[in-house]
């Protein structure tokens, strides 16, 4: 009987008798699953075909959804810089807010994920994107290594590199250990550069656009003038939605092609019955929603990414819980039975994906620096801008596109009260000290800039080249 098999038949054992059993994976078997993270740049949530997006071409990310477990709410927590992936992946590794650090980066000193893998057993594996990386805690893997990102971005063949070397990896690797696997793709973050082969997928004047598509965002949130809203015009038409639309999904079709190839290699390993796969992204983005084009909002397009579980013992389903990326590094402990660390700001999804709870949590909230907070509930959105005392409350259920705000009808005042309350808990509990409303706020008006002082501040977020530095005495 395979591993997939002997699990499979655990876990099902467990739900009937589950006093007499333990909740992880390797309670029900002495052999450990090898852990694959594959985590993409900049990926929203619906951009995976079996998850609703019929123009989509993704089949082996389907094959991972129709084989595996489906979080439809799983968040970015936030940001406090326009760098989202930054905070974003040093939430990964750390399992803490980025309210708990002391600089850009998430402390190696204190518990992270590839400790908590190595001490269970593991061999770590890590090979990423370099931009924004919390480097310390990256040496603690036992292999790291890092890609260019802007030559990664360039080739036409998204994540080509990094699936190459993954390949190689199980080519060579020694047996005697389970391995974890983290890699930290460089795409489907700009610039969108595909071989033609995935652009001829794609009828660019075709390209539906979002359903909440806007010329321009209707009022200033604090950030619409940073690197990735510089990226289109002020208005942003159409056309130049559709294009940007369009090399979006040809560069995750690319990938996913790549991230085919890897399953491709771990079955002819004989390593993929015993293999978890997490798929997911650091955040999502806008291209186009809302007049946006970035991730620097608290909109779903922006803070939902898609989350995969798929694997021996991993059931196949979906769950509406309320989960944060961040989610996963305590997931994988509780999975294989390793010791969740004390201090962790994050919660294991392990019991929503064994059946144990529907849900960890009732409202889930975000941040992005001092300028948007919000939270949700099951049904219920609120975000406000504290920098000009703006709130918006949506009814995902309803609207789900979060096009019709309805913050100060008082048939809903109740919910924008709720919401109001739990946003103020969380802060509390995650150390977040940043007002909610401002006794002097800014004009909530947004000018958009004339082409030429975009051109100026496109300019002015371009990568300045390093100069060499002069040789001196005694360097090596």
């Amino acid at each position: 009987m395979s591993f997939r098999c002997r699990v499979s038949f655990a876990l099902l054992l467990m739900a009937c008798f589950s006093p007499l059993f333990g909740s992880s994976l390797n309670a029900a078997t002495n052999e450990k699953p090898n852990i694959l993270l594959l985590f993409t740049d900049d990926q929203r949530a619906d951009t995976i075909h079996a998850l609703g997006n019929p123009l989509i071409k993704t089949p082996n990310l389907d094959q991972l959804v129709r084989s595996g477990f489906v979080f439809n709410n799983a968040y970015c927590l936030g940001s406090n810089s326009g760098a989202v992936c930054v905070c974003s992946r040093n939430m990964l590794l750390s399992g803490r807010t980025y309210f708990r650090w002391t600089g850009r980066y998430a402390s190696a000193d204190k518990p992270n994920f590839p400790d908590s893998m190595k001490g269970a057993g593991y061999y770590t594996y890590h090979h990423g994107k370099q931009g924004n990386t919390a480097a310390l805690i990256h040496k603690k893997f036992d292999t790291t290594k890092y890609v260019n990102d802007q030559q990664a971005r360039l080739l036409g063949q998204p994540g080509q590199e990094i699936v190459n070397d993954a390949i190689q990896f199980l080519k060579t690797r020694k047996e005697d250990q389970p391995f974890f696997m983290y890699l930290a793709f460089a795409c489907p973050h700009d610039p969108r550069v595909a071989d033609q082969e995935y652009m001829d997928l794609y009828q660019r004047e075709s390209m539906p656009l979002p359903a909440n598509y806007l010329p321009l965002h209707p009022f200033n949130n604090g950030e619409q003038v940073v690197r990735d809203e510089l990226l289109a015009g002020f208005p942003r038409t159409k056309s130049e939605i559709r294009k940007h639309l369009h090399d979006y999904y040809a560069d995750i079709t690319g990938l996913d092609g790549h991230i085919g190839r890897l399953l491709t290699a771990l079955k002819e390993s004989g390593e993929y019955d015993n293999t978890i796969i997490i798929f997911s992204s650091d955040h999502g983005l806008a291209v186009g929603s809302h007049g946006l084009m970035g991730k620097q909002s608290l909109y779903e397009h922006s803070m939902k990414s898609p989350l995969i579980f798929s694997g021996p013992g991993i059931p196949q389903g979906q769950s509406d819980a309320l989960v944060y990326l961040y989610d996963i590094y305590p997931t994988v402990c509780e999975m294989i039975g390793a010791q969740v660390p004390q201090g962790l700001d994050s919660q294991s999804m392990w019991p929503v994906i064994t059946g144990e709870q529907k849900q960890t949590r009732e409202t889930l909230c975000t941040a992005y620096k001092d300028v948007q907070r919000s939270a949700r509930d099951g049904r219920w959105k609120l975000i406000t801008y504290p920098q000009i005392n703006k709130t918006q409350l949506f009814d995902l259920q309803d609207d789900p596109a979060e096009t019709r705000n309805l913050f100060g009808n008082p048939d809903y005042q109740q919910q924008a009260d709720h919401l109001l309350t739990a946003l103020k808990t969380w802060q509390k509990e995650v150390g977040d000290t940043d007002a909610l409303s401002s006794t002097h706020p800014q004009d909530p008006t947004f000018k958009a800039p004339t082409a030429e002082e975009l051109k100026e501040l496109q300019q002015r977020w371009q990568p300045k080249k390093k100069k060499k530095r002069a040789v001196k005495t005694g360097d090596k």
